[in-house]
C-alpha cells in the first residue's frame, strides 16, 4: 500500500507543479521555466518517494519496467490506478487554484493539457505529434531503465531522469505540450474535456509504444550493463 500512496502523491505533484507552471506562471517563466518545472518535480519526487515505490509516477515507466521484467502485471496495474487517480487529483487542485484568478477561463486558458493541430501551440500535425511522443518516451525510458539498472550510480538516477525530462520538454513543448506520460495527459483532459479528451488516445498509445520498445531493449539485454 505504501507504494501506491507514494505513486499517487508523486503523480499529483508532477501534474500540479508541471502543469501549474504553464497555467499559473507561463507568461512569467516561459517555455524554459515550464520545462524545468516538470524536470525538477521529477527530481524532487525521485528522492522523496523513490525509496518507497521507485518513483515511476508515469504509467509508461511502469509499462516499460513490466516489459523489461522488473515488475509483475499485478504491480503494474496497482501503479497505474494510483498514478491515474493522482493525476486527476493534481489537476483538480490546480483547477481550484487557477479559478481563484478573476479572469481565468478553463475553456480559454486550459489546464496544461496536451494536444496538437490548429490552435495548439506550434500547430504541428497528428503525425509529428505521434512520432515525437513515441521517440521521446523511448529515449526517456532508456534513461530511466538504464539509470536504475544494477551497476548504475543509484544516487544520480533521479537527477539524470529529471534533466532528461527537462530536455524533452525544451524540445517538444511546441509539438504536443509533451506527455511521455499517459496519466499526466489524462488528469487535465478530464477537466478540460472536448478536444483534449478527443486527442487523449495519442497520449496513451504513443508513450506506451515508446516505453514498450525501451523495455524490450532491456529485457533482451541490448542495453543492459550485465
Amino acid at each position: 500500500m505504501n507504494k501506491f500512496v507514494a505513486e499517487y502523491l508523486g503523480t499529483a505533484t508532477l501534474v500540479l507543479f508541471g502543469c501549474g507552471a504553464a497555467v499559473l506562471a507561463g507568461e512569467q517563466v516561459g517555455q524554459l521555466g515550464i520545462a524545468f518545472a516538470f524536470g525538477l518535480a521529477v527530481v524532487a519526487m525521485a528522492y522523496g518517494i523513490g525509496p518507497v515505490s521507485g518513483c515511476h509516477i508515469n504509467p509508461a515507466i511502469s509499462f516499460g519496467a513490466f516489459v523489461a521484467g522488473r515488475m509483475t502485471l499485478g504491480e503494474m496495474a496497482g501503479y497505474w490506478a494510483a498514478q491515474v487517480f493522482g493525476a486527476i487529483c493534481g489537476a483538480g487542485v490546480l483547477l481550484a487554484i487557477a479559478s481563484g484568478r478573476g479572469d481565468y477561463s478553463l475553456a480559454l486558458d486550459g489546464l496544461g493539457q496536451n494536444g496538437w493541430g490548429p490552435g495548439y501551440l506550434g500547430e504541428y500535425g497528428q503525425g509529428a505529434a505521434f512520432i515525437f511522443e513515441v521517440a521521446a518516451t523511448f529515449l526517456f525510458l532508456v534513461v530511466v531503465l538504464g539509470a536504475t539498472q544494477p551497476g548504475a550510480p543509484a544516487m544520480m538516477a533521479g537527477l539524470a531522469i529529471g534533466l532528461t525530462l527537462t530536455v524533452i520538454h525544451i524540445v517538444g513543448i511546441q509539438v504536443t505540450g509533451v506527455s511521455v506520460n499517459p496519466a499526466r495527459s489524462l488528469g487535465p483532459a478530464v477537466f478540460v474535456g472536448a478536444k483534449a479528451l478527443g486527442q487523449l488516445w495519442l497520449f496513451i498509445v504513443a508513450p506506451l509504444i515508446g516505453a514498450g520498445l525501451a523495455g524490450a531493449c532491456f529485457r533482451f539485454k541490448l542495453l543492459s550493463a550485465k
